[in-house]
């Protein structure tokens, strides 16, 4: 049995309570909201805080509300089992609900949050492992190391992200609240993920997301998310596609979006499908357009479940299927 490294537990019951906790305590103290994540890589020893400052108790961060005017907003401690359920965002960004409703398994998603979700761990095969088989093989540059097992000549680690939620943020355009020492800052979610397996979001120690911002659709939004994963009762994706498309009232596709994710350490905004779909009636020329521009946008390496060439063959397939999907 694994069991966790000794911490020390101090509850906030505010964000600025929070952030003044996370100051106090430094480099030493981490957040943590419902930990679906964090305490098993805690068990893993692939992260030892001395204190972890709980969210959870911070009720304003847990609400969904959505405005015909102003859009969506999302507490950053809103669950995964609320967002999927909720009847504005099944109905006005059905991509997000059904990304959120294939997170993990039922009991995670009643205790994981969106603001969980977006920031999860980047995972890699030679990461995402016990310490002790860690040392056996030899540390890798994430954790203890100063190397990628997966590619050794590679400057920077190549884990990649797993989030199911962050590629159809991306689509919808939506935007992250960031609070911490120096104030708030806003910032979209495009701009949020970082090409580094390590340094993989656009926020500091001592800052946490509070709430997500998604825009009103525009009429004739339509879209989908669709995952592949080794296992599907619960395991993290290794091919994610969210895509998004608008069309006017003659069916005419006027903006377009497709985002992959599992494939490298943020998500791929594919701009050549967008540009294969933009002035179509989505026939099936242009979704085979699309989906092969998303093929050859998508370069995965071998750090996850499953061969790279399958993989990256199946990027052409999950973007097909959510672009006919969107088209039908």
């Amino acid at each position: 049995m694994m069991r966790l490294p000794p911490f020390s537990y101090r509850p906030a019951r505010s964000v600025a309570e929070a952030i003044a906790l996370l100051a106090e305590h430094g480099l030493d103290a981490m957040p943590v909201s419902a930990g679906t994540d964090l305490y098993a890589n805690m068990k893993q020893r692939l992260f030892t805080p001395k204190v972890l400052v709980g969210l959870r108790p911070i009720r304003e961060l847990r609400f969904i509300d959505f405005d015909e005017g102003r859009g969506l907003e999302i507490g950053a401690l809103s669950t995964l089992t609320d967002i999927a359920r909720n009847d504005a965002i099944r109905a006005k960004y059905p991509a997000l609900a059904e990304a959120a409703g294939a997170v993990s398994t039922p009991q995670l998603r009643n205790m994981g949050t969106i603001g969980g979700n977006v920031c999860v761990d980047t995972r890699c095969n030679y990461y995402n492992q016990n310490l002790d088989w860690r040392k056996a093989l030899g540390y890798c540059m994430k954790k203890d190391g100063d190397i990628c097992r997966v590619a050794p000549s590679s400057p920077k680690c190549v884990a990649v992200n797993s989030s199911d939620t962050a590629p159809v943020l991306i689509a919808f355009g939506a935007s992250a609240r960031i609070d911490g020492p120096s104030g708030v800052t806003t910032v979209p979610f495009a701009d949020f993920y970082r090409d580094d397996g390590i340094r993989a979001w656009a926020i500091r120690p001592g800052e946490i997301i509070t709430r997500i911002h998604v825009p009103k659709p525009a009429p004739g939004t339509r879209s989908a998310y669709l995952k592949l994963r080794l296992r599907n009762s619960f395991d993290f994706p290794i091919v994610g596609v969210a895509a998004m498309v608008a069309t006017d009232d003659r069916g005419l596709c006027r903006d377009a979006r497709v985002v992959v994710n599992a494939v490298g350490s943020r998500p791929v905004v594919v701009d050549g499908a967008a540009k294969a779909l933009i002035g179509t009636h989505l026939e099936a020329s242009a979704l085979d357009e699309a989906a092969e521009a998303a093929f050859a946008a998508a370069k995965p390496l071998d750090n996850t479940s499953a061969t790279i060439p399958y993989r990256k063959r199946m990027v052409r397939v999950y973007a097909r299927r959510a672009l006919e999907r969107i088209a039908s």
